[in-house]
């Protein structure tokens, strides 16, 4: 007789997973609560659904134990993965390390997971909602219940809940005995003190973007910087978000400095100005800043440094250096963040001390599997969020499949 698997959510993880286990013998049956497996996967990369990365590194991936995540991801390689989506049919594309499907499209990606899952024979249930998942494998559905040999939670986290994402994944592993790390979004927007922000809207630039959190540096990146009408926002920002809400949640000052001339170290800077007010020193004061940045932000930078009229050849040096320390390091207090609606993952979830790394499977319930972003797992941009699922998605239900308990 085959293992029956039951699949708890059908996002990346789940669909990979249920994949898997179809493929090792299993009768599988994934139940999704909305109308429409794999919302989530079709809104990652803009809609081009950057699958994965080449780039492969342990800071990639946060998690409160992350000796958990680095064992996971010994026993599912990256090239194990690309050969999985490239078994379905998908033609994939390298820009940089970057991994998308060649068409450009998120559509394709579930598409050819969905052409497997129908040609293995799995039952896809939609509209149905998980309500309790027993110690004997029994699922509570809202319409009956199924007894299962095995059952593989990916029920996602609390980011993106437009996709489906609602956090009862939690709410299904905490009564089974797990304990849960509070949810918190990460990958998010940040809400800012100052008032200048309405004046920058949409303002975007290269920059470094460096976080202190009770006055330690905690995170930096470089990359495009958006600035809002309450802050900021832009990849930079959300790879070092997670320790930005982190920090807030345990009220610890948090301050953003922002280097808006990442191409020059601080005294290139310094020096270059010098020369510029050489340069142009017949020029308003006002204009000191024309042509080298953009010009929503002069008046900021300019009043950061105290200057205010005359001609640029009239500048001091220490108003240079002023100048210099608001080019490279101008602060920004952060007060708040956006919602769980508009993060992209959440950081927290099921504490990873209570799965098997290597098997995904539970330590305090046998036959149960955990798979994607309800553990207490995430990334960065750039592919590694889906790069999780894929392998955890794998992992379960490789042996979920197998019915290894």
């Amino acid at each position: 007789m085959k293992q029956q698997v039951i699949v708890v959510g059908g996002g990346a993880s789940g669909l990979t997973a249920a994949i898997v286990a179809a493929r090792s013998g299993a009768s599988v049956a994934i139940i999704e609560h909305t109308s429409k497996p794999g919302k989530k996967l079709l809104s990652t990369g803009n809609g081009k659904c950057n699958l994965t990365n080449m780039n492969q590194f342990d800071e990639a991936y946060r998690s409160n134990y992350p000796e958990f995540i680095n064992k996971a991801r010994k026993q599912v390689t990256v090239e194990e993965t690309l050969h999985f989506f490239r078994d379905l049919g998908l033609v994939l594309t390298d820009r940089n390390g970057y991994i998308y499907p060649y068409s450009g499209q998120a559509t394709a990606v579930l598409e050819a997971l969905l052409a497997e899952l129908k040609y293995l024979g799995v039952e896809i249930i939609t509209d149905c909602r998980v309500t309790q998942i027993q110690p004997d494998l029994t699922v509570i559905t809202s319409a009956g219940k199924r007894k299962a040999d095995a059952v593989i939670l990916a029920a996602g986290s609390m980011a993106a809940s437009k996709t489906g994402s609602d956090g009862s994944g939690y709410t299904l592993a905490k009564a089974l005995g797990h304990r849960i790390i509070p949810p918190l979004p990460a990958l998010v927007q940040l809400k800012c003190k100052e008032t200048w922000y309405k004046q920058v809207t949409g303002v975007r630039t290269e920059a470094i973007v460096t976080l202190k959190v009770d006055g330690k540096v905690t995170a930096s990146d470089r990359g495009e910087l958006q600035l809002t009408d309450y802050g900021v926002s832009g990849i930079p920002v959300f790879q070092v978000s997670r320790f930005a809400v982190k920090g807030l949640k345990e009220n610890k000052p948090v301050i953003i400095e922002l280097d808006l001339i990442p191409a020059m170290d601080y005294k290139e800077t310094m020096e270059y100005l010098t020369e510029r007010r050489n340069r142009f020193g017949h020029r308003p004061a006002k204009e000191f800043l024309n042509g080298v940045i953009n010009q929503k932000l002069i008046p900021i930078l300019l009043k950061e440094a105290g200057i205010h009229s005359g001609n640029v050849a009239q500048l001091t040096q220490a108003q240079i250096k002023a100048l210099t320390d608001a080019l490279k390091g101008l602060k920004t207090v952060v007060t708040s963040f956006n919602s769980y609606e508009q993060a992209q993952v959440c950081s927290g979830g099921i504490d990873t001390r209570e799965a098997n790394p290597e098997t995904m499977e539970s330590t305090l319930v046998k036959g149960l599997y955990l798979a994607g972003e309800v553990l207490d797992v995430d990334g960065i941009c750039g592919g590694y969020n889906l790069q999780w699922a894929w392998t955890s998605g794998i992992l379960a239900g490789r042996h979920a499949g197998r019915g290894l308990r």
